[in-house]
């Protein structure tokens, strides 16, 4: 009796060991597709509408410049946001962040479709950068609040890697809705975007639970950032994600008018073009894995865009060719897929403590870069202002690297 009984247990609680193994293997699932989406959506804010930057200098009748300013805005909002939000979601949990940047991003979308003048649009791209800030920002601190070490840059590197299908993708979409329904059309999806977000909202897990959560008052949680800034380990990897970030905006808000204006390519074209060179930011955050000693991946990284850096700026100072100033680009968007991956990886692993603060001045230090960079490609001749921020930005993130590079390993990072 006590056999059968011992039997009909076992047979019993193998069904529902595989249903527990399962549902933790769907539930890994669902929360790196969402994380993707979320760190995808902040992606797209910018991408998107990337192929329309010409067509609404003419719209609103203004110089280069100041329609990339529009960049810029949506930038320090992005940035802005996530330097409050960190303090507020340690405090409050992440879905309340969630939810109502959520809601802010989709109002400001729709509202920019209305814009009478460039300033007003401007303004608007400031909201609706607060309102991303907080899918960016979680993309980031949720999987630190779960995980650290190896399975935190695992997770990290896939969400990295799915996530290059946004910047692979976005172009390509916002160049077919542009040219089918102008500028506006890219607001109206953006805001779609965020509504489907939101809507599965409710089917993401609360990473962190109330008894983690600060204790502090509000004011005095922000006192983190001062604990993270004297960190040297996590600024080092912080400022390597930033110059890697600026080289990344440098070429995403000069490329609409290097492809489409000086070389006469189409929106559509322009769209595929970046696209496909996405591809290659995702393979590289992918092959950082392979590297047991993690940060060696940013340094050899560091070299190789360095040299190919070099290649491009010859390219866009003296050929006046298409292929010249494309070839160049795979190995270094290569380069900064890795490079992504380690600097993620390894501040949000020795700030993992307060991954709130610490994703927040993860992606302020990004945005800062991106802010400073995009108008200042504008200036001048396009060609020769943005190799000059390129040149600049690569040396940037090799002597990041390098300092990463002296800084003792931890856990075969």
């Amino acid at each position: 009796m006590d056999k059968e009984s011992g039997s009909t247990q076992q047979q019993s609680s193998a069904p529902a060991a595989g249903a527990s193994t399962s549902a933790i293997a769907i539930n890994f699932t669902f929360l790196v597709i969402y994380l993707a989406g979320l760190s995808a959506f902040g992606s797209f804010v910018n991408d998107m509408y990337l192929p329309s930057l010409p067509s609404m200098c003419k719209f609103f009748g203004c110089a280069v410049p100041t329609v990339q300013l529009g960049l810029t805005t949506g930038m320090i909002g992005l940035g802005l946001g996530e330097v409050l939000l960190g303090p507020v979601s340690a405090k409050y949990g992440r879905k309340p962040v969630l939810v109502g940047t959520l809601i802010l991003f989709i109002a400001a979308s729709v509202i920019s479709v209305y814009s009478p003048t460039i300033q007003f649009f401007i303004w608007c791209r400031l909201a609706q950068g607060l309102g991303a800030s907080g899918g960016y920002f979680l993309a980031r601190t949720i999987p630190a609040d779960f995980y650290h070490g190896r399975m935190l840059a695992k997770t990290m590197a896939i969400v990295g890697a799915i996530n290059g299908i946004a910047p692979a993708s976005a172009p390509v979409i916002g160049g077919f809705v542009s040219e089918s329904f102008t500028w506006k059309g890219v607001f109206w999806t953006l805001a779609g975007f965020a509504l489907i977000l939101l809507a599965i909202s409710p089917k993401l897990k609360e990473s962190l639970p109330k008894d983690r959560r600060s204790t502090k008052s509000l004011w005095l949680t922000f006192g983190n950032y001062l604990t993270l800034a004297s960190n040297r380990r996590f600024m080092t990897h912080v400022l390597l994600k930033g110059a890697a970030l600026g080289f990344l905006f440098a070429y995403i808000s000069s490329a609409p008018f290097i492809i489409q204006t000086h070389f006469g390519y189409s929106q559509v074209v322009f769209g595929c073009i970046m696209g496909a060179n996405a591809v290659s930011v995702a393979v590289g955050s992918m092959l950082a894995l392979r590297f047991k000693v993690l940060k060696r991946a940013a340094y050899i990284g560091g070299l190789v865009l360095i040299a190919a850096v070099a290649v491009e700026v010859v390219m866009m100072f003296c050929v006046h060719s298409f292929w010249a100033y494309e070839l160049p680009l795979i190995p270094i968007l290569f380069c900064l897929g890795m490079i992504f991956t380690v600097s993620n990886t390894l501040a949000m692993n020795e700030g993992r403590r307060n991954a709130g603060a610490a994703s927040a001045m993860l992606g302020l230090v990004g945005y800062i870069f991106g802010a400073i960079v995009s108008p200042l490609v504008g200036l001048g001749n396009i060609m020769h202002s943005a190799a000059i921020a390129f040149l600049v930005l690569g040396l940037m993130v090799l002597g990041s690297a390098l300092m990463s590079r002296r800084i003792p390993a931890d856990l075969n990072q």
